[in-house]
């Protein structure tokens, strides 16, 4: 019984220490910045402070677009929508993929080919993987690969969560 005493203290001290160092002592990651030369559909620009980011986003959405979140696999209904429509940013309603370009990848996650227009969303290197943004909020959407369909070859792996869909059918 002493063990377990021994250990639950272990793992509280471990994780309060943590917790301290996390909230008071570690630097704050800076704000992004898009890459210089980025331009968006119509020359578009949302630009919203943390706090109201966070004020008109669920708490879902607000981690996945503003803190680079990633959600489960299969966890969104937007994986498997078949209608026919546009799937756009959560959080400015820019329209970034047509139904007509989305496949399904086996991945878990809402995959596209290729986004509606091309300056619909940027990529940025992102460690082994290439980040996908919206090019009018910076909201982070997920990633892309180059193991996709013809006639990209490209794979837009999104977040459901960071995407709205919109259908002529509604």
């Amino acid at each position: 019984m002493r063990q377990y005493r021994l250990f639950f203290l272990t793992a509280l001290l471990l994780t309060s220490s943590l917790w301290i160092y996390g909230t008071y002592l570690a630097a704050p990651r800076p704000p992004h910045k898009r890459p210089p030369g980025t331009t968006s559909p119509g020359n578009r620009r949302v630009e919203k402070t943390d706090a109201d980011w966070k004020a008109i986003l669920t708490r879902s959405e607000y981690n996945i677009t503003r803190k680079s979140g990633t959600e489960w696999p299969n966890s969104s209904d937007l994986t498997h929508e078949t209608r026919k429509g546009v799937y756009q940013c959560v959080c400015c309603h820019n329209s970034l993929f047509s139904s007509d370009t989305k496949f399904d990848s086996h991945t878990g996650w809402p995959s596209f080919y290729t986004p509606v227009v091309a300056n619909a969303v940027y990529t940025e290197p992102d460690g082994n993987r290439t980040e996908v943004r919206c090019s009018v909020c910076d909201a982070h959407l997920g990633h892309v690969f180059k193991d996709g369909p013809d006639p990209t070859g490209l794979r837009y792996c999104m977040n459901g969560v960071a995407l709205s869909f919109s259908s002529p059918d509604r």
